[in-house]
């Protein structure tokens, strides 16, 4: 784009927003990242705060067919929200309204911007909340979980973001403003918009508001703590959990390299030896009792202990922990980084044993530690590798035992990603996962962009 241009494209985007559209190159650096290995810098950078001005903006970007990259809080890890070829970031963390909260139609009705927990505090005195909760739900923003399908520790029993959105508006790549579904909680009519939408990653068009169902909030949560002498034996004891007919709330994973950093972390926290399962029940004060109970009996054999967390404080303290794991890998190895690939496989739960045990095998075999830990109990580990990021011959290794991972697990029946989706850093694997359905999902694309402007080069469309 010349000169003469650009000038033309930040005075028209003024037009709109004022000074909330920005050239300054400071500020476009602040949004050529995430938290991936992936980059791209923008020309501009325009924060709008309503439907319309993210109407004309994209009116505007597909006359002169500017791509356009949708970004929250940029909290992702992989590379989704990084403009990979340039042109506008539209910043939505400005759109930030509750607009309703709807408990008679166990509903709320918010804006892209709203972050997660604070949906969840807004909803807590009416007894109800939000449950998918990734471990960012303290920054993420509600946009960026819907484009990415995201969940976190409770989607074993509750389900992934998609089960919860019934409505979206969303604006199309000529401007064009749309409404995926409506306010009640079933619908046969016609095609799924929503759904489609939803992990799209603003490939297919910008959310500006979201309509999503809310659950009551149980009584009653016990946890269950039960560690192993390997990680294989904790993935075979979670198999044989569910294959009892028990569903726990939530079901993580700590391998004993994870209990590690938790207890540097932490020198407080009580936690056993070895890899850890934390299996947590929710209902009634009686049936989560019962619950506790069966998921101790479904070990016993298996674990070398098993404990109940004796309160409600313990237990916080434990789940903090579990949600301080990713960052706090440096009190391990401080000349090491983590980098975040290769971390968010998952597999059918009879495959989780192999799964860890391949992990294990390629950790070794790279010669690159790492740490499991993850939503073990709906098949998905994250994996947490830390290399000294100052060493060419480390990187090669490492990018080495990412590809291994992710081709182990589409070999084993699952994905290379559970909920931080494909963005940038995963695109080339979406042919080797979905073969000829990728051109459904490109020919998909076309007819809805046909200009090719939404977040271009993601999802290896």
């Amino acid at each position: 784009m010349s000169p003469e241009e650009g000038s033309s494209v930040i005075d028209a985007l003024r037009d709109i927003v004022g000074p909330r559209a920005s050239n300054s190159p400071a500020e476009l650096c602040c949004y050529s990242c995430d938290a991936s290995q992936v980059y791209g810098l923008p020309e501009y950078v325009v924060r709008p705060l309503t439907t319309d001005e993210v109407s004309r903006i994209l009116r505007l970007a597909y006359e002169h067919e500017i791509p356009i990259t949708a970004r929250g809080a940029g909290t992702g890890l992989a590379g989704g929200a990084v403009p990979l070829r340039g042109g506008i970031v539209l910043d939505m963390s400005g759109m930030n309204k509750l607009l309703e909260i709807d408990v008679e139609n166990l509903q709320v009705h918010v804006e892209p911007g709203v972050v997660v927990e604070q949906l969840n505090r807004a909803l807590r005195p009416h007894g109800f909340f939000f449950p998918p909760n990734p471990g960012s739900s303290s920054v993420c923003t509600i946009g960026g979980l819907i484009s990415n399908n995201g969940s976190g520790m409770r989607c074993v029993k509750y389900g992934t973001t998609k089960s919860y959105v019934l409505d979206l508006e969303v604006v199309l790549a000529d401007g064009t403003v749309i409404r995926t579904g409506s306010k009640v909680l079933k619908s046969s009519a016609g095609y799924d918009l929503t759904r489609l939408m939803v992990g799209a990653e603003g490939t297919l068009g910008v959310i500006t508001a979201a309509r999503l169902r809310i659950v009551p909030l149980p009584k009653r949560r016990r946890l269950v703590m039960a560690s192993f002498e390997s990680s294989e034996l904790a993935g075979m004891a979670v198999v044989k959990t569910f294959s009892a007919g028990i569903v726990p709330s939530a079901c993580e994973i700590l391998d004993s390299t994870t209990v590690k950093v938790l207890r540097r972390c932490d020198p407080k926290i009580v936690l056993p030896d070895g890899d850890i399962i934390l299996f947590e029940v929710d209902g009634t004060d009686l049936s989560t009792a019962e619950d506790a109970r069966r998921v101790s009996e479904v070990c016993t054999g298996l674990a070398q202990s098993i404990r109940i967390a004796s309160d409600d404080r313990e237990m916080s303290e434990i789940w903090a922990a579990r949600e301080l794991v990713g960052a706090a890998i440096s009190r391990l190895d401080p000349s090491k980084s983590r980098v975040y690939v290769g971390e968010d496989v998952g597999v059918p739960m009879k495959e989780i044993p192999t799964l860890m045990r391949k992990v294990q095998e390629i950790s070794d075999s790279t010669g690159i530690p790492a740490m499991k830990y993850g939503h073990i109990g709906d098949g998905n580990l994250h994996v947490a590798w830390f290399i000294d990021v100052s060493s060419e011959e480390e990187w090669t290794r490492l990018r080495r035992a990412a590809d291994m991972i992710h081709r182990a697990a589409i070999e084993l029946g699952g994905t290379v990603s559970s909920e931080h989706g494909i963005g940038g850093s995963r695109a080339g694997y979406m042919e080797m996962q979905w073969g000829t359905s990728l051109e459904i999902m490109r020919a998909i694309k076309r007819a809805l962009d046909p200009k090719g402007i939404l977040n271009p080069g993601k999802l290896g469309l």
